[in-house]
């Protein structure tokens, strides 16, 4: 852990818990000047005392970490640049380290702003006839941001599915879920060529309908969902209650998301999975052959294995498609996902859709130093068929350079040698790689007639 001065965050702490200093210092077993000092930044917070205050009020360590710090400086930025507001990374830094409450609500006022202007798009609209359906990008938005705080980690959902998922037959989980919604729930299962979606539960005949098209493995992840609404209905209505989503509309998708996450923790029971992945060196095409699910479904809960006494490698998840826009954005950690704007080109995740099929690697490094492993591949969803429509997705799972040694992925790397990594960055808005080749348009804040690696960008630049 390097030396982390976070005196606000322990007044906030007191504030909070209405105590005061020489109390806090009592319950840490510390004097009340080093306390003092500590408050004052003039000491940093040890580990220590980090383990103290764990012990003492139950804290998430992660109100304390330089990655959640590093998470709030990246959204901070980014909200900053949507508004056009150019801000030094000093002066950034300085908010998230000491005002992460001001730096939070700085981002959440944006988001705010930004929902806003798209409410009045799909009004605007409406009102020329043209009229949106479906889900509104604010509703999707909030559910991501959802899974994203909690960093894709929802220990109740996961614990209720292992014991399920342990109690199913190894190998047959998909005989293993028909058996217990037939017999728990008296349903039957019954397969359907022409749907217009994958699972459909009539209520009234205790039927479950299923795309015929699906495999086995997808097959038991909508069967598992189905049992996630079924036995685990109070969990999620207390669940989404917690949340406070503005709109019942965010509401309704979030209950979606968990049941679907508890369907990912059930048909891949979170110790069995996690020592299969460690045995495999995380190689995921293995794993999908030994737990019969697809490559996406693999990656998706690879990113979840996040439990404090068994810890998997904190991965990120993304899925995008050929357009840029990213629909799947999960972390178990801080990697800087931009949250306004486009990412990077230079990422290999965007090298996947030419090259479909195959598995990519990438060691990336950000604009403030870390270095992240990726490995990235085409995905596939559709019914098959001559001519039928399909949906063809990048999907990209990575990691910390520091947890590279763990990934069969980076067999063959000289992880040491620093050329090797591609800059990458989160965002041309809040880039500050000046001389990128890629550079879709000149970083916010940064003066684009001075800068003469941003001179393309001028009106009728020629190539």
């Amino acid at each position: 852990m390097k030396k982390a001065y976070m005196g606000v965050r322990l007044k906030r702490l007191r504030e909070e818990r209405g105590i005061t200093q020489a109390a806090l210092a009592r319950a840490l077993d510390i004097s009340p000047s080093y306390l003092n000092q500590m408050e004052h930044n003039q000491r940093p917070l040890t580990v220590p005392v980090l383990i103290k205050l764990n012990a003492a009020f139950g804290l998430d360590i992660q109100m304390f970490s330089s990655g959640e710090e590093a998470r709030i400086i990246t959204d901070l930025r980014a909200a900053l640049a949507d508004q056009g507001a150019g801000a030094s990374l000093a002066e950034v830094r300085e908010i998230a380290a000491n005002m992460p409450g001001v730096a939070r609500t700085i981002v959440a006022m944006q988001t705010r702003l930004r929902d806003m202007s798209e409410r009045m798009d799909i009004l605007s609209g409406h009102l020329s006839g043209d009229t949106p359906t479906g889900n509104t990008p604010t509703a999707f938005e909030a559910v991501r941001d959802y899974f994203y705080e909690h960093r894709n980690y929802i220990p109740e959902l996961d614990r209720a599915a292992e014991e399920i998922g342990n109690g199913l037959p190894h190998g047959r989980m998909t005989e293993g879920l028909i058996d217990r919604l037939a017999g728990r729930h008296g349903l039957r299962l019954a397969l359907v060529a022409e749907v217009e979606s994958l699972r459909r539960f009539d209520e009234s005949a205790r039927i479950l309908h299923l795309a015929a098209h699906l495999n086995v493995g997808q097959r038991a992840f909508q069967m598992a969902t189905q049992l996630a609404f079924l036995e685990q209905s109070d969990t999620l209505n207390r669940l989404v209650d917690e949340a406070k989503m503005a709109s019942t509309e965010a509401r309704d998708l979030l209950r979606i998301g968990l049941a679907n996450y508890f369907a990912g923790a059930l048909i891949l029971p979170y110790r069995a999975f996690l020592v299969a992945a460690e045995e495999l060196h995380y190689d995921i095409e293995l794993l999908g052959r030994r737990f019969g699910v697809g490559f996406e479904t693999i990656c998706h809960r690879l990113s979840t294995l996040q439990r404090p006494e068994a810890r998997g490698v904190p991965f990120f998840f993304i899925r995008v498609d050929h357009a840029g826009n990213i629909s799947k954005r999960q972390s178990a950690t801080d990697f800087h996902f931009s949250r306004f704007g486009g990412s990077c080109p230079l990422w290999n995740i965007y090298e996947a859709f030419s090259n479909p099929g195959e598995t990519l690697t990438q060691v990336a490094q950000m604009p403030d130093g870390r270095s992240y492993l990726w490995v990235a591949r085409t995905v596939e969803h559709g019914a098959g068929g001559y001519g039928s429509p399909r949906k063809r997705f990048a999907v990209a799972l990575g990691c910390d350079l520091a947890h590279a040694d763990r990934l069969i992925y980076a067999r063959g790397l000289d992880l040491r040698n620093h050329d090797l990594a591609t800059p990458i960055g989160a965002g041309c808005k809040v880039c500050e790689r000046p001389a990128c080749p890629q550079r879709a348009f000149p970083m916010v804040g940064r003066p684009l007639a001075t800068d003469p690696a941003q001179s393309r960008f001028a009106p009728y630049s020629g190539d």
